[in-house]
């Protein structure tokens, strides 16, 4: 006779330890905890791939509602206007979604990437970064098929570095903000997508822009020049 295992006790206290992690629901926190027998990384890794599914369901559905957030960095030197987009005004008054656009405009603030998404690099550009890594490898005296797996390497971080969903938030780097994104979408059932924001610094000439599928967008009377 088989006999079922003994259930996982899962503690008020690990519950809340995963939700300050991740930000997720305490049921949700709660589930992922027993379906990983209260393994914490296991846990952060389940919540994550729901997200994942989340979002993927999600992504051909219109996000025409949302926010226009602002953060203004200490000193006020540095500053940056956002719109995040979801479905239903309801989702946007909600305090997670709220705290979602407060944590991106804060982390484009810190990081200024360059790009919302790595689909939205120019031609122009990757094929010049790509050229500038393939001049770095042959220095180094390798072999082509050697230096071709060096440049998609140097790709890699040239996303993780200039696109906001490749990089690691600057308040948690174990995840992407794209993760970060992703799990808030699970917990609110909605579409959620970066728009467009605007980035500038007291003293500096040019200012970041990006929009949508546009690496840079030009304001409408040129006064800020977008960076080269």
């Amino acid at each position: 006779m088989t006999t079922n295992p003994e259930p996982v006790n899962i503690s008020a206290q690990l519950v809340k330890k995963l939700r300050e992690l991740t930000g997720a629901g305490f049921n949700d926190c709660r589930a992922a905890l027993a379906a990983s027998s209260a393994n914490m990384e296991k846990a952060v890794e389940f919540l994550r791939k729901k997200g994942q599914a989340a979002a993927q369901k999600k992504a051909e559905r219109e996000a025409t509602d949302g926010l226009v957030s602002c953060y203004i960095h200490a000193g006020g030197k540095i500053g940056v206007l956002l719109e995040v987009n979801c479905e239903t005004d309801f989702v946007a008054r909600t305090d997670e979604f709220q705290r979602l656009c407060h944590d991106l405009a804060m982390h484009i603030a810190a990081l200024d990437p360059r790009f919302i998404r790595r689909e939205e690099v120019t031609p122009e550009i990757l094929e010049r970064e790509r050229e500038i890594a393939r001049d770095q490898a042959r220095q180094t005296g390798k072999p082509d098929h050697v230096i071709e797996k060096i440049v998609t390497g140097k790709m890699e971080k040239f996303y993780e570095e200039n696109c906001l969903y490749e990089q690691h938030f600057i308040r948690d780097e174990s995840v992407t903000v794209k993760e970060m994104i992703d799990l808030a979408i699970a917990k609110v059932g909605e579409k959620i997508s970066v728009r467009r924001y605007v980035r500038m610094k007291v003293g500096d000439a040019t200012a970041t822009y990006a929009a949508g599928s546009s690496p840079r967008v030009e304001p409408p009377d040129s006064a800020v020049p977008a960076k080269a």
